[in-house]
């Protein structure tokens, strides 16, 4: 794989794009920028902005463009900083068009803009609900696991206690699958009238979605 290179998986809510970002990372030496995860993190801390981002996620709502901007920004400079770094992949982000055209600026800025490879995961709307019905997410260490008909208490990570997240709901679900066709779809398309992009299947297995992953990158 190229150095310096920038990775953008996009995809439907549960299909996967967490859990191949942390494969991409742990063979590639990438950093990893999950729009998700950052914000799950910030809405640990006891101020205005931490409390807000958690009142909206638990409703399954859109954290405004302003505020994923802003932490990308932080991410970005952190990552600028150190050294020894092979590239990084975005997780999930951008979300829009409009995200997608702020993320060019972004990493024009950075020198970032030269290689860039976004895939896009795709996964039907009953997958979707099918998945999310039994992901559950571990309350320590933030690791994701299917229960697959079985309760699932523990991690087998680090032991802690899965938990079903807050959005994953139906109401939660159906919001944000919604707001996927809506927004992200389109901005789907913009990469393909731009620069082309690359669509897998987010219906197979783990193993499978992330083979056609490496030959897409090579």
């Amino acid at each position: 794989m190229k150095k310096n290179r920038v990775v953008i998986l996009l995809g439907p809510p549960g299909s996967g794009k967490g859990t191949q970002a942390k494969l991409l990372k742990e063979r590639f030496n990438l950093e990893a920028i999950g729009s998700g995860n950052i914000l799950r993190a910030r809405m640990k801390q006891d101020d205005y902005t931490g409390k807000k981002i958690g009142e909206v996620i638990n409703k399954g709502k859109r954290i405004p463009t302003p505020v994923i901007f802003m932490l990308w920004m932080k991410e970005l400079e952190a990552i600028k900083q150190r050294t020894g770094s092979q590239g990084f992949i975005f997780d999930g982000s951008p979300r829009t068009v409009f995200e997608a055209k702020m993320l060019e600026d972004a990493l024009e800025w950075y020198g970032w803009h030269k290689e860039k490879k976004v895939i896009f995961i795709n996964l039907s709307k009953r997958e979707v609900l099918k998945r999310l019905k039994t992901r559950r997410i571990c309350s320590v260490c933030g690791e994701i696991a299917i229960a697959n008909g079985s309760k699932l208490k523990d991690c087998l990570k680090c032991k802690g206690k899965m938990i079903v997240r807050p959005d994953d709901n139906i109401e939660g679900v159906m919001t944000r699958w919604e707001w996927f066709n809506k927004e992200v779809r389109p901005t789907v398309n913009y990469y393909k009238k731009k620069e082309g992009i690359t669509i897998i299947d987010g219906s197979q297995s783990v193993e499978d979605v992330s083979r056609d992953i490496l030959k897409a990158m090579k």
